[in-house]
């Protein structure tokens, strides 16, 4: 079980922590930004809080209140990449001359920041022992990784692509099937018969949800039971999340199709979007790394929010409650969308 806080105990948020080195994540250098901490108890270890606010890379923020009940992970997931908590014996046992054990809980769904935080954390610790305490046995940093024990980057990555590689597929076929018909003429045809181009559009984009939850469920297999990446969360709230993802997907990709008036324009307009919408998912580089013009970017990109939706379900056990703020934005980009598509295809033919 995930252990809760007193309401009696402070927390101290340490934003932003902007680290101004490299991580090694499998040899090649990856710049890490922006990591945020959260510090428990820090009545008794203000010592370490003093020294962590000498850092360059650290500005301590006003402390607030946690209410009764919060889980340190959910403080994690929200504003931080890391929690440390001090005993309430740390002083004593530093006054003593004793070890005095403090811990660092690490949100390591993004395995490489994850990583950078606790050996910064660590090396704080370490040169304030050196500075403060010569030979007394000093803090001992004790690191504990939830949901990715190991800081394996692969269950950082491979979750995402549940989403990421359905998306190229989804856009693809919604494009080109209404493209090729439109080449071949038969489009026309559709349009004089009682349906409505709505109604016409939904049905070109079943075919393409279902080939999108077809591939994904491919690669959740492999993922589990290849690579072993063990899922925490509940297999209906992660079809649903794909449901509403897929759907939005569709959108976009027909709505693209009504701009295209041949095959090879609706695969060029198509490419021209996948790039973008994968780089700026947060698939790789977390979206709160990103310039703010292109966080704001993002919002209108369901690669986003079909990741987080993914990770958090697979790896974190989230709920709907807690996925609940991903789903809106899926939602209203597909009732934008498709009757968007329609609305195109209308003023196209007309």
């Amino acid at each position: 079980m995930k252990p809760t806080l007193s309401p009696r105990k402070r927390v101290l948020p340490v934003t932003p922590w902007t680290a101004r080195s490299y991580w090694s994540l499998q040899g090649l250098p990856l710049l890490v930004l922006s990591l945020s901490l959260c510090l428990f108890g820090v009545g008794e270890g203000m010592l370490l809080v003093s020294n962590l606010g000498a850092s360059p890379w650290v500005v301590l923020a006003q402390g607030v209140s946690l209410r009764s009940g919060v889980g340190i992970g959910t403080v994690t997931f929200l504003i931080s990449v890391a929690v440390i908590t001090f005993p309430p014996d740390f002083a004593q046992r530093l006054a003593q001359g004793q070890a005095a054990p403090v811990q660092v809980v690490l949100d390591a769904r993004n395995s490489s920041t994850a990583a950078a935080a606790g050996s910064q954390i660590a090396a704080i610790a370490a040169r304030y022992n050196e500075q403060e305490l010569g030979l007394a046995p000093g803090i001992r940093v004790q690191r504990r990784a939830w949901f990715n024990p190991n800081l394996d980057s692969g269950w950082h990555l491979l979750p995402g692509l549940i989403a990421s590689l359905s998306m190229i597929q989804t856009m693809l076929l919604a494009a080109l099937s209404v493209a090729r018909e439109r080449e071949q003429g038969t489009f026309d045809q559709l349009l004089v018969t009682p349906l409505t181009p709505l109604q016409i559009l939904i049905g070109k984009a079943l075919p393409s949800m279902l080939v999108g939850l077809l591939q994904s469920s491919l690669v959740l297999l492999i993922i589990r039971f290849w690579f072993q990446v063990p899922m925490a969360g509940s297999l209906w709230l992660l079809y649903l999340g794909l449901l509403a993802f897929n759907a939005a997907t569709v959108g976009v990709g027909l709505s693209v199709s009504a701009l295209s008036l041949t095959m090879q324009q609706a695969m060029l307009y198509n490419f021209m979007l996948v790039l973008p919408m994968t780089l700026l998912s947060g698939l790789m580089t977390p979206v709160r790394n990103m310039p703010q013009a292109l966080q704001t970017v993002t919002h209108a990109n369901p690669l986003r929010f079909g990741v987080s939706i993914v990770r958090r379900v697979y790896l974190e056990g989230a709920t709907l409650a807690d996925v609940a703020p991903d789903f809106l934005p899926l939602l209203a980009m597909t009732a934008l969308s498709l009757p968007l598509a329609a609305w195109l295809f209308r003023n196209r033919l007309g």
